[in-house]
């Protein structure tokens, strides 16, 4: 077992599935683990839980919902007060809508709730990152990037029209731009002693789509073959990223659990730095980010 004793983690997304379990596997490793999430009584029910599983830890709860900027630009100004180091941040909240919705802030819901935040949020808290000894951050992306199709500097964030049968390409974009945010950052940090990395946990079971799994029935014939994982599975790749040693000064890179698909040659996207760039560039616009990593 990677041991990462007395680091400070901050993840999101960490009260139900995927999530919840990386939360508490790093607190059996030896981590100092906050988790953000949207809703206290599940984060306080949930550090419960992982108290009385590993004896002797704390695990601190931070509220927000990653969808409302206002929501995200407090809680990293909680997390700055709190702790003067973030040794590992995973970016790991997600969702996915079968038809669009906005936010306050006039973006479709599933866009800021996806990369908008989670990129405000690493931005905002990059300072404490890089006063670590090594940081690790870690985007929980998804293999659907694949399915994404083009993406418009100009007009990435509308996803326009969408319903239950298009609604995995529009969670495809997202994940693709959270894929592209990592590869820029690492670009940014490079020279410094923060690493930033992306990964597919697989197509898991968790409760992503309205309390229930995310294919519905279809997940009961999947869970018969090798495609499915179970939440524990899908945690592993999110938790190796973020201790193993083996992978110390290592970024920008993708790391996939979905079976065979690391023999696919990359997206796109995935090998256009000026796309990477100008979507950065415009997503620091959009959120209000006078200054951004690098």
């Amino acid at each position: 077992m990677d041991l990462i004793t007395g680091q400070r983690v901050v993840i999101t997304g960490a009260t139900s599935g995927i999530g919840r379990l990386t939360a508490l596997e790093l607190v059996r490793r030896g981590g100092n683990v906050t988790i953000v999430c949207r809703n206290l009584e599940k984060g306080k029910a949930t550090a419960a839980e992982i108290e009385s599983t590993v004896a002797g830890t704390s695990v601190d709860v931070l509220v927000a919902d990653l969808s409302g900027l206002e929501q995200v630009r407090r809680v990293a100004a909680e997390i700055c007060a709190r702790y003067p180091v973030v040794d590992v941040l995973v970016n790991n909240a997600g969702v996915q809508d079968l038809r669009p919705r906005l936010t306050p802030d006039g973006f479709d819901h599933m866009v800021a709730s996806n990369y908008l935040g989670p990129f405000l949020l690493t931005n905002l808290i990059l300072d404490r990152t890089r006063a670590a000894a090594a940081a690790r951050i870690v985007v929980v992306a998804s293999e659907a990037h694949r399915i994404a199709g083009r993406l418009d500097p100009e007009t990435f964030e509308h996803l326009g029209s969408y319903s239950r049968a298009t609604a995995m390409w529009a969670y495809g974009r997202t994940k693709l731009l959270d894929l592209l945010f990592a590869l820029e950052l690492a670009r940014r940090l490079e020279g410094t002693r923060v690493t930033a990395n992306a990964l597919c946990p697989g197509l898991v079971a968790t409760n992503l789509v309205g309390g229930k799994p995310m294919l519905g029935p279809v997940d009961r014939m999947l869970s018969l073959t090798p495609m499915l994982r179970t939440p524990e599975q899908g945690a592993r790749m999110s938790v190796r990223l973020a201790t193993d040693p083996s992978l110390d000064g290592v970024t920008g890179r993708f790391f996939t659990s979905t079976p065979g698909m690391r023999f696919l040659p990359p997206a796109g996207p995935t090998r256009d730095a000026s796309l990477q760039r100008r979507i950065w560039e415009r997503t620091a616009q959009l959120v209000g980010l006078e200054t951004a990593a690098g």
